[in-house]
């Protein structure tokens, strides 16, 4: 597992050296232990992850115009960053009510690896709004469609959406081009 999120970071991580028991143990219960050690890797992680969470304000409770990023260790969450550029997202729009519930849904399961992507979730956003409210993750890689269907499938099984939930996704070329196009920085033809 090599799941890199800010968050996550923390001096107590359990991964002492432990060359002396390790010595004295066969291969196969060296293999053993590490396996063992790091199936619990993920249980620390969330462990870890809910400590700083619990003090944290939920989505659902703040006012106004309000956005909460979670990305992993060093991408950005930009368009423009190396690891987005040939990106996109997938966009959940909610009723009031859901963030809170959903956002903690989605992070615990991207903490927990269980959209089976590799490397290519990049992070999350929680977008608080007047009317609605909006879910997105972020991928590395918007052109492989098996990648970003599984993605899908992962979210709409891990926040429980009913069959009928529109589910929009947004290349991050096609975002910037918007951007650019609402601000007059380019026509529409693309000139």
């Amino acid at each position: 597992m090599n799941n890199k999120f800010d968050a996550l970071k923390d001096d107590d991580s359990g991964d002492h050296d432990q060359n002396e028991e390790n010595s004295a143990q066969k291969d196969g219960e060296k293999e053993k232990t590490e396996r063992d050690r790091s199936q619990s890797g993920g249980k620390r992680k969330v462990e870890q992850f809910w400590r700083f969470y619990s003090h944290m304000v939920r989505p659902g409770d703040l006012t106004g115009h309000s956005d909460f990023h979670l990305f992993k260790e060093g991408i950005k969450p930009m368009w423009e960053d190396d690891a987005n550029k040939n990106g996109g997202k997938w966009i959940i729009r909610l009723r009031k009510g859901l963030a809170s519930r959903c956002w903690e849904n989605l992070i615990l399961a991207m903490l927990g690896e269980q959209f089976m992507v590799g490397e290519e979730i990049c992070g999350a956003v929680v977008s608080v709004r007047f009317q609605e409210d909006i879910i997105s993750i972020w991928n590395k890689t918007a052109s492989d469609q098996a990648t970003t269907a599984r993605i899908r499938d992962t979210l709409r099984r891990v926040l429980n959406l009913p069959p009928n939930t529109i589910m929009e996704y947004k290349t991050h070329t096609d975002s910037i081009k918007a951007w650019e196009e609402f601000h007059g920085l380019v026509n529409s033809s693309g000139r």
